[in-house]
């Protein structure tokens, strides 16, 4: 498969601003055609689901097609995509229904590798229930999370494990299949936080084994939605909180208010450019079209983050953390001399956007000993970021060795 970078780069227009974006760990940005799918839905007219009116049908259309390509995306099934606002506010609320089983004395794993959106919302629901939270650890010098260590972890009371597919700062991708597959044995869910994953590889929940996988279309060129993908019997089982009069199917019964109809045309159009990454037409079928398209992004940002890792590493002012074989494009650094945010700004004076700071790593950089310190500065790659951004971000760090 080919991969055009210059192609790439030019469905974007915000990349015209002359900015280096080496921030898309944190939200990337839109190519036309998904801005241009979210204006089409508001001027093509919308209305709230379940009326008699075509604009009512429209938008009920765009939240089957928005299911049906997130589930292309990640290899699940329309009916177990929940749609929300964010990973964050998702995870909250199947928090709250898989806690309403839990009781004293059970159990949750969760790890230092992860954001804290994937930690918080169980550590809070396990202390509600009088759960037992076992927390796996972290190898700080290499940023590998050891998946042999949950079978010390995971036993007959446990009812929940939430692991990440890739650390948000280091990259880190832990064996994923490995851990959940010792939950399925255990009797316990797997919940997935896929939202750092998702945008450099091809994404598949079943051969992953999670029962819940979360994903923000915000980190893959789309706007600010987040999905959580589930299997539909494990759905099915639960009670969330909900309005008596609102739906009581699934998925529906977790969406709480009114959908962002827009943003959902948005999300679909983000998958389709997805899909498009490299060079192959809407011949073929769109999950096949999907898998081959994030294999040459995965290709691709791999080696233009040799160049950027090397060019740190070579830097004796620069300390880089995460050793990890298998990891995202991201770089997670400090300089000697500067504080983290005062990296972030020389760059940002020098046309190169990163950022600095823990970035809701809250445990792991803890466990690097570098969060009460500013922790450090974060450059990511995505698929439209070049050899130039590359570049340019390592000669005005370089400056700072000067």
């Amino acid at each position: 498969m080919t991969f055009d970078i210059n192609k790439v780069r030019a469905a974007y227009p915000a990349l015209s601003d002359g900015y280096a974006y080496l921030d898309g760990a944190a939200g990337t940005q839109l190519p036309a055609s998904v801005i241009d799918a979210i204006g089409g839905a508001y001027r093509a007219g919308l209305g709230n689901a379940g009326g008699a009116f075509p604009a009512s049908r429209r938008s009920e259309a765009i939240t089957a097609e928005c299911r049906a390509a997130l589930a292309d995306l990640t290899g699940g099934q329309p009916e177990g995509v929940i749609l929300g606002p964010n990973m964050t506010t998702l995870t909250y609320r199947l928090a709250r229904s898989l806690a309403a089983g839990w009781r004293p004395g059970d159990e949750v794993v969760v790890s230092r590798l992860d954001h804290d959106a994937n930690v918080r919302p169980w550590v809070q629901a396990a202390a509600r229930a009088g759960a037992v939270v076992r927390w796996a650890e972290v190898d700080p010098a290499t940023g590998d999370l050891d998946a042999a260590q949950f079978g010390e972890l995971i036993g007959d009371r446990t009812r929940l494990v939430a692991v990440t597919a890739a650390s948000n700062v280091l990259g880190t991708r832990p064996d994923v299949a490995a851990i959940t597959a010792m939950a399925r044995a255990a009797g316990a869910v797997s919940y997935v936080d896929g939202v750092h994953a998702t945008p450099h590889g091809p994404v598949d929940v079943p051969g992953l084994g999670a029962d819940c996988y979360a994903t923000s279309a915000y980190k893959w060129s789309g706007p600010h939605v987040g999905a959580v993908v589930a299997n539909p019997a494990l759905l099915d089982t639960l009670a969330p909180d909900k309005l008596l009069p609102a739906p009581d199917s699934v998925p529906e019964r977790f969406e709480q208010g009114t959908l962002p109809f827009a943003d959902l045309a948005g999300v679909t159009a983000a998958v389709e450019h997805l899909a498009s990454l490299a060079g192959e037409g809407p011949g073929r079928p769109r999950r096949l079209r999907l898998l081959a398209a994030m294999s040459a992004v995965q290709a691709y940002e791999q080696d233009t983050f040799q160049v950027l890792l090397g060019g740190l590493d070579a830097m004796e002012h620069v300390t880089t953390y995460g050793k990890a074989e298998k990891r995202t494009a991201t770089a997670y650094f400090t300089v000697a001399g500067r504080t983290p945010r005062q990296v972030a700004e020389h760059l940002a004076g020098r046309k190169v956007n990163v950022w600095s700071g823990h970035n809701y790593a809250w445990e792991l950089t803890a466990a690097l000993g570098i969060r009460d310190t500013g922790s450090a500065v974060r450059a990511g790659l995505v698929h439209y970021n070049d050899r130039s951004d590359v570049d340019r971000l390592l000669a005005a760090v370089a400056e700072l060795g000067d």
